[in-house]
């Protein structure tokens, strides 16, 4: 009976180390976003010339561990996790025109996040998109680029994440990410809807019914859908 009492306990102190850590992670997350991002806009040269608060963030995600099963938890820390990454390779390659300039910039550079060496790639296609069936992804993973949905200046949190997806997916279906012509009953959409079609498509739905369910215009009729080039000059202030 000892014993289990001390495993228990040890397992209390554990895991409320962690809660702590997580909850520590999101306020020097909303910090840091907050003092480096305007308009969607980040200040790369601002971090580059001081990068110790960018550094001393994800040295805190390194040792982080999150579970699926907390569904809140685990996807606000891995939305915060690759936009503050993604801002680390633009650092780490400073100055640069573009993410692309930077080969394996997704798919080749590893990050130490959540206790796992991990790519851009595998944050939001195994970790994310993989394990959760939730297009709104595509609205708050910031990959650097104009073309990007933009970044907010606060931390995905996990008592907030809902209204905050629903909120970034509403601006991009209402701003600059899709172009109406109702005349010639005309949409063009962002090329994120072409690369990743499956996930707008999904339980019956057409890619205008996803865009009706978050457009406050509906798009009455019957339009042709088809997709701009994606901007991919970086997101800089």
């Amino acid at each position: 009976m000892k014993k289990q009492f001390i495993v228990i306990l040890i397992a209390l102190i554990s895991f409320e180390g962690i809660s702590q850590d997580l909850n520590t992670f999101f306020s020097k997350a909303d910090a840091f976003f907050k003092a480096n991002v305007s308009n969607g806009r980040v200040a790369y040269s601002k971090i580059h010339a001081a990068p110790s608060q960018l550094n001393d963030l994800l040295g805190l995600a390194e040792g982080i561990s999150v579970s699926k099963s907390d569904a809140n938890n685990y996807q606000a820390f891995w939305i915060n996790a690759y936009n503050l990454s993604v801002i680390k390779g633009i650092i780490d390659n400073y100055p640069t025109n573009s993410p692309l300039d930077n080969a394996g910039f997704f798919d080749k550079t590893k990050h130490s996040l959540g206790g796992k060496n991990i790519t851009l790639n595998d944050i939001e296609h195994k970790l994310l998109r993989g394990q959760f069936n939730d297009a709104r992804f595509h609205f708050v993973l910031v990959c650097g680029a104009v073309g990007c949905p933009p970044l907010i200046n606060k931390a995905y949190l996990p008592n907030t994440l809902n209204a905050q997806l629903e909120a970034q997916t509403k601006k991009a279906i209402n701003g600059d990410f899709i172009r109406v012509n109702t005349k010639k009953k005309r949409v063009e959409v962002s090329q994120i809807m072409e690369w990743y079609k499956g996930d707008f498509k999904m339980n019956g739905m057409t890619e205008i019914d996803f865009i009706n369910k978050y457009r406050t215009e509906k798009l009455e009729g019957k339009y042709k859908l088809s997709y701009f080039p994606y901007n991919w000059k970086v997101n800089k202030q």
